[in-house]
């Protein structure tokens, strides 16, 4: 609760009714003289009582109130401009500059010490790390903003850039590994203040550190762009004041990177992500339910041994070729020719899956043509993994394909033997870990990944049901490979079970194999 109109508790001012005064974090400002409670000013008798501060609490962080700063002398080291950091910024923070080193002295006596000469650091009079440089000059909850560096030279930039004992307090991180103890001790400090601006590298120790405190403040912590530059020293030296004091006055509020908070990150989320995350596959009663293959999602078509699953996804790859779409394609059970040879067919509908096939129907020129037409665009990836590779790798590969080759769709099959386990116990966990890892890197990297998955005799995804819980679409497949008419022996039915995208389910057509071309098409 704040209440205004008081009087002003400093011996100096004498308003009896420009002081506000802030109850739950026990700070408040005088509108009269301008000062922020509390503060080093002389105070009337009666303040404390009245306008209760965290410095009456039992000693903790909140209760450190400024040093005196030692006096200049020749034996104890003087307040020197260094880095374009005037005398007075230095005076500020009581940073002693020696021949040979510069010393940092911390809220508890502890200092820091920098080589001039070796840029090294070391530590002296109990220096522990656990406590951030600068924070004893400023009270718990003077302002409404505090900026954090990671460096001690960024601090007294900042503070010198913005002339901060009017706007705000600095303080510098000891280093770029902040310690556990440093976050429990500073903690309440921290967040007595309402807003955290931190001027961080744009490096991964700077984002680390920037996620970090965003964790610990959510909806607190705001981010200065250093734009081309390093850090807040590099805009002093540079003559760059201006353009930093604008980018610190433009600071835009920090969530870590796997989290959308802000108005501009779901703009960007709406006006960036692509019309068209779904490619048809081409069979209509499939994408009626479907719409089509989705990207960022994991897709699993399951059905027994022998049912025809690695036609069907075949079938779905050449499909995504002639939309020219970009894929990557692993078919474990299939030499990499046979591969190539199946989707050849598929482009002239003959059966040329095989080099005697070739030889005795004088096709060479025509699988070299259809190799040609297929790749011509470099949108095609076959890719294999090695003997003792596995799960990870395969993880590695789809980054790879994702992220380096443009590829929207990774078909890979069976997704059983992407694993090897010592028992069905073991193999059990490593294809749930593996099904979980696929799920969440299809939505991280917005690719589609599709895989096949043999299943036993219930129906389940064979050796582990969490390949089917962490699909986002199943479709089985059905054959009645005993049937004694030729057609329904050789007619694959498809079923929608599960369809997170579009909650449509059910019967999704059927599809015919033609042993001649070797390629399978929609019945009706």
């Amino acid at each position: 609760m704040e209440i205004s109109h008081q009087p002003c508790p400093y011996v100096d001012c004498g308003s009896s009714d420009a002081f506000s005064y802030n109850y739950e974090k026990m700070v408040g400002k005088c509108h009269s003289c301008g000062q922020p409670y509390p503060s080093k000013l002389e105070t009337h008798g009666w303040a404390a009582g009245r306008y209760p501060t965290n410095r009456n609490k039992e000693y903790d962080v909140l209760s450190f109130t400024p040093k005196a700063v030692r006096a200049e002398s020749p034996s104890n080291g003087k307040w020197t401009e260094m880095r374009c950091i005037n005398r007075f910024t230095m005076e500020q923070f009581n940073v002693l500059t020696f021949d040979d080193r510069q010393e940092y002295i911390y809220p508890s006596g502890g200092i820091k010490v920098r080589r001039l000469d070796e840029k090294q650091f070391y530590a002296k009079n109990g220096f522990k790390g656990d406590e951030l440089f600068g924070m004893n000059l400023f009270p718990a909850g003077s302002a409404k903003m505090v900026t954090v560096t990671e460096g001690e030279l960024d601090a007294l930039s900042v503070a010198q850039m913005l002339k901060s004992q009017y706007i705000t307090p600095v303080v510098s991180l000891p280093s770029a590994t902040p310690s556990k103890k440093l976050w429990e001790k500073c903690h309440d400090w921290l967040d007595s203040f309402p807003k955290i601006i931190v001027s961080f590298d744009n490096d991964e120790a700077g984002n680390a550190i920037a996620d970090r405190i965003a964790k610990m403040f959510p909806n607190k912590v705001y981010r200065v762009d250093h734009a081309d530059l390093k850090d807040a020293n590099d805009f002093l030296q540079k003559g760059r004041v201006k353009e930093f004091v604008g980018a610190w006055w433009g600071a835009k509020k920090y969530v870590p990177e796997n989290i959308l908070n802000t108005t501009d990150q779901f703009l960007s989320l709406y006006k960036d992500t692509p019309e068209h995350q779904y490619v048809p596959t081409g069979i209509q009663a499939l994408d009626d339910k479907i719409l089509g293959l989705m990207q960022g999602h994991f897709t699993v078509i399951k059905a027994p041994t022998g049912i025809g699953k690695t036609e069907v996804m075949r079938y779905l790859e050449y499909n995504m070729l002639q939309r020219k779409i970009p894929i990557a394609s692993w078919h474990l059970e299939e030499t990499k020719l046979r591969s190539l040879l199946g989707l050849v067919s598929y482009h002239v509908k003959d059966n040329l899956t095989r080099r005697d096939l070739i030889d005795e129907k004088q096709a060479e020129e025509t699988v070299i043509t259809a190799i040609k037409d297929l790749t011509k665009d470099e949108n095609f990836y076959q890719f294999y993994l090695g003997d003792g590779q596995g799960a990870e790798e395969l993880i590695e590969q789809i980054r790879f394909f994702s992220q380096a080759a443009g590829c929207k769709f990774v078909f890979f099959e069976p997704i059983q033997d992407v694993v090897v386990g010592t028992s069905e116990e073991s193999k059990e966990s490593m294809l749930a870990d593996l099904s979980i890892r696929l799920s969440k890197l299809a939505a991280e990297l917005n690719v589609g990944i599709v895989t096949i998955a043999h299943t036993n005799e219930n129906g389940d995804p064979k050796y582990c049901k969490m390949i089917g819980q962490r699909a986002s679409v199943i479709i089985n497949l059905d054959r009645d490979k005993e049937a004694t008419d030729f057609e329904e022996r050789n007619t694959t039915y498809l079923r929608v079970e599960k369809n997170r995208p579009c909650s449509e389910e059910g019967a999704a057509g059927k599809m015919r194999f033609n042993s001649d071309s070797f390629t399978l098409r929609e019945v009706f």
